[in-house]
């Protein structure tokens, strides 16, 4: 099934969790559905050891589904298989309008990096064909490569609009 997918990369500290959220609300508050996936390197604890939920994932439980009024999660414990890949995992996301993922620089898909150069880190964008907007603190480089779209990091609106550009011509459009 075909999906608008956008990945979302930099580095850390680079403003993109306080750019998704700005993306979000706005995208929710016009009825539109997102997902968003987001990767780490780290553990994820989603509840304290001493609760049952926990308890039962770590008693052998494959998956745990906790469930309230308020939200549910399903959780699955790999052991010793291989961490699923993005689209094995997108496949179990519920259909949505737009799909943002947080991190998974490595994925063939199309791209907007968050840069802030005065985090002394390299841009990614030099490296990534796949990337296809810049958001930036700083006006855009002289030799800005040929098609990249560079947007103002300050002016949220103006990344909001281009995403919802490139939604409504199907920009964003990946076959999992």
């Amino acid at each position: 099934m075909a999906m608008q997918l956008l990945g979302v990369v930099g580095w850390s500290g680079s403003g993109k969790t306080t750019l998704l959220e700005y993306l979000l609300s706005h995208l929710s508050a016009i009825g539109k559905t997102v997902n968003v996936v987001k990767h780490s390197h780290h553990d994820i604890i989603l509840e304290p050891a001493h609760k049952d939920s926990a308890r039962l994932r770590l008693a052998g439980a494959a998956e745990v589904l906790l469930a309230s009024p308020y939200r549910y999660a399903l959780v699955r414990e790999l052991r010793e298989a291989t961490e699923p890949s993005l689209f094995e995992l997108l496949q179990r996301l519920a259909p949505a309008d737009l799909t943002l993922v947080e991190g998974y620089k490595w994925e063939a898909i199309a791209k907007l990096e968050v840069h802030r150069p005065s985090l002394g880190k390299p841009a990614i964008y030099l490296e990534d064909a796949h990337i296809i907007a810049v958001a930036s603190d700083v006006d855009a480089p002289q030799n800005l490569p040929q098609g990249l779209i560079w947007l103002d990091l300050n002016q949220p609106e103006t990344i909001l609009q281009w995403l919802m550009d490139g939604m409504q011509k199907n920009l964003f459009l990946k076959q999992p």
